[in-house]
């Protein structure tokens, strides 16, 4: 079609057998790029936005279709069940958004939820543990929020069950709060810790003073524990929404008995 391929300038040779409508250099296909050329900038414009109105709904329903799925029909003891942790965990997760960690850091460290968290932060020290002393400090830390992550996408991948993701997205969201108080802790060194001690009786033993000294910012613990704080509040909220959402849904579902 071309001896001269208008895009790279290369001069097809007599011994060049490949596909006429081929630069044997460049690879462009003639054809195609003339109809580009020559197609209008409203053309190309109705085409970019074809492809990509093509692609986002696909994205879209697939989120929607995970994380919104509803059974055609739903067993109403296991919708009155999950209705009853619902309303455990929005009466608990309004408990703890309205704990202050800074003038009563004990509030959270004497829950249950702290005893379930803090069974992943010592598993995360030992888990990090080979990969250096700042990732076995911070390797508790890490424990505590992965754990969550795990059940949620456990739940939500391998179970089909997006309101027990729900319910996974509320603890991430509470393992977040749990973390400020031992943040704000860093400079003070005041709280007490596992073996009875505190970071200041023991030098060395508190991750949060380790980490920040770290990095030098020791002095940003309190704006560092508000951010954990404020994660682990809206993280709360967004899970409750989620899961309220997927009650109204499943409730309009019900299976007569």
């Amino acid at each position: 079609m071309y001896t001269t391929c208008p895009k790279c300038k290369h001069e097809r040779q007599a011994e060049e057998k490949t596909n006429p409508d081929i630069c044997p250099a460049c690879g462009i296909i003639f054809s195609k790029w003339m109809k580009q050329q020559f197609s209008s900038p409203e053309t190309q414009r109705a085409t970019r936005n074809k492809v990509k109105n093509s692609v986002t709904p696909g994205l879209v329903n697939i989120i929607s279709s995970s994380l919104f799925f509803v059974e055609d029909k739903v067993n109403p003891f296991v919708f009155y069940g999950r209705a009853l942790l619902f309303i455990g965990i929005a009466l608990w997760g309004w408990q703890f958004i309205n704990m202050d960690f800074i003038n009563n850091p004990m509030a959270i460290g004497s829950s249950y939820m702290h005893r379930v968290n803090l069974i992943f932060h010592e598993a995360g020290h030992v888990i990090f543990m080979p990969f250096g002393w700042f990732m076995t400090k911070l390797g508790g830390t890490l424990g505590q929020l992965l754990m969550p992550v795990v059940v949620m996408l456990t739940f939500l991948i391998k179970s089909k069950n997006n309101f027990g993701a729900s319910v996974g997205l509320w603890w991430l969201g509470q393992s977040f709060k749990d973390c400020a108080p031992y943040i704000d802790d860093a400079l003070d060194q005041k709280l007490v810790l596992l073996g009875g001690f505190t970071g200041a009786d023991k030098p060395g033993s508190h991750d949060w003073t380790n980490i920040l000294s770290e990095f030098d910012k020791i002095d940003k613990h309190r704006e560092i524990a508000t951010k954990f704080d404020n994660i682990g509040t809206t993280l709360i909220l967004i899970a409750l929404a989620w899961g309220a959402y997927l009650l109204y849904k499943q409730f309009k579902n019900l299976d007569s008995i």
